[in-house]
């Protein structure tokens, strides 16, 4: 029940409580410094994981997990992906449908809902940028379990790593849990969860970036 109590938590914080928050910071909209900091953060970490995937992703079939407002989307869309894009949050999906440029409309499925969904199919490649970064690490084993089941190439996903902000924030949102915050992010020793799922394929340490309030680690398994 782990795994479905936290992915209820997402689901309304992304859906009802930051909806707006998360369309402005998606968005060309002036934000506050610390805002902009996570927004060159979200982009530097885009980039790390696009660069891990082939320039031309014509014929691929590419899973979107969580999608959001559909930034990774549209560059996939753009490489020629066929893109299933996925998100817990029905508001954000319909941003993100609403944001994809008209001609790429054709290479691109959106669908609120659970990434680890059999009925999504198979796929070539799977990017989930900080949509796990809320869960513990049986639970992101769990995830990846499911989606190596049915990816043909690569998982690229992000983690929360162990930093002193990361950890402080994380004992902060223990001690102090409140409603309406932000879903608690559960950081992880990126080398020792590559050795916890080192059974589901090999797995490559893509780096971390680290950009004021923004801190994310990514990680790759090839099945």
């Amino acid at each position: 029940m782990r795994y479905e109590a936290t992915r209820a938590r997402v689901e309304t914080y992304f859906d009802r409580t930051a909806t707006e928050v998360w369309a402005r910071l998606t968005s060309d909209a002036p934000v506050s410094r610390i805002r902009e900091t996570v927004r060159s953060g979200r982009d530097a970490m885009r980039a790390r994981m696009l660069a891990a995937l082939p320039a031309d992703l014509t014929g691929r079939r590419v899973l979107d997990a969580g999608c959001g407002a559909g930034q990774m989307t549209r560059a996939l869309a753009e490489r020629g992906a066929e893109v299933t894009a996925i998100d817990l949050s029905p508001a954000l999906v319909s941003i993100a449908r609403e944001r994809l440029p008209a001609d790429l409309g054709t290479r691109v499925t959106f669908l609120a809902g659970d990434m680890t969904e059999a009925h999504l199919g198979e796929f070539d490649h799977v990017l989930a940028m900080d949509s796990l970064i809320y869960y513990a690490a049986g639970d992101i084993r769990s995830v990846l379990g499911a989606l190596s089941a049915r990816t043909r190439d690569s998982i690229v996903f992000t983690v929360a790593p162990r930093t002193p902000l990361l950890m402080t924030m994380w004992q902060a949102g223990r001690l102090f849990p409140r409603s309406d915050r932000s879903p608690v992010m559960v950081p992880h020793g990126p080398a020792r969860l590559s050795g916890a799922i080192a059974d589901l394929g090999a797995v490559r340490d893509l780096g971390r970036v680290s950009s004021g309030f923004y801190i994310s680690h990514a990680l790759e398994v090839r099945p």
